[in-house]
């Protein structure tokens, strides 16, 4: 598919032959093995499988996070591993959104500062962030937490804060890393009620890595991965 074509389609990325090889001792381990796939517009899928199946790396492949060792990566038809690393950070910073295990929330700022946050590097306007944060405070359902700081909230809040930061800017997609892995039900189902909420609403496309169930369970679309290699993707009709 050239990139002409590509752009004027619903697919955002297309991964070509991707592969990731790293080296453990005398030994070569292959988190991505030649894997192609496409993700459409809109699509709220799950990349799953077992702890070292490859789900993370393939996610930061994709995110242009970490480098293949062979094949390629295209979001919107541009081959994002030939940027240098000044244009893909620009390029991240306004079309890929991220939502870590870790949240990486700055403790030092408010809720609404940590959402912001990505809008204010972009160079938005602040009459314009101020109405973008005021929205997603509405939409995850946190407005009267909005001057608190990161060390006050609860797991479940704190999560659903960085899908906002994450959302903040109207990326292309997002790649959520076990968004749900250390939320107990009631904070794993509020998160997924709020994603979901987020991709019917805006239209927003969520790439998951993932074993967790509760998340298998919303997905429309489940990827499995096997030693780095695609065993299943299946598609559910909602």
């Amino acid at each position: 598919m050239n990139d002409l074509a590509e752009n004027n389609s619903s697919i955002i990325v297309r991964t070509e032959n991707l592969s990731k090889s790293f080296i453990n001792g005398k030994s070569e381990i292959k988190a991505a093995d030649c894997i192609n796939l496409s993700i459409s517009s809109g699509e709220f899928t799950a990349v799953v499988g077992p702890s070292g199946s490859g789900k993370t790396t393939l996610l930061n492949l994709i995110g242009g996070l970490t480098t293949p060792s062979s094949g390629k990566v295209f979001v919107k038809g541009k081959d994002i591993h030939l940027f240098t690393d000044k244009e893909l950070v620009n390029f991240r910073l306004h079309n890929i959104g991220f939502v870590f295990q870790f949240l990486n929330l700055i403790p030092v700022l408010t809720v609404e500062e940590n959402i912001g946050f990505i809008m204010e590097l972009q160079g938005v306007d602040r009459e314009q962030r101020d109405a973008r944060i005021a929205e997603l405070l509405e939409v995850i359902g946190m407005t009267d937490r909005a001057r608190s700081r990161p060390s006050t909230l609860s797991g479940g809040q704190k999560q659903r804060i960085a899908v906002a930061r994450a959302l903040a800017s109207k990326p292309l997609f997002i790649l959520a890393d076990e968004p749900t892995a250390n939320l107990d039900t009631a904070a794993a189902e509020k998160l997924l009620d709020t994603m979901l909420l987020l991709n019917e609403k805006e239209k927003i496309t969520f790439l998951f890595s993932t074993h967790d169930p509760r998340v298998m369970n919303r997905a429309r679309r489940l990827i499995t991965l096997e030693d780095g290699r695609i065993t299943k993707d299946e598609t559910y009709v909602p």
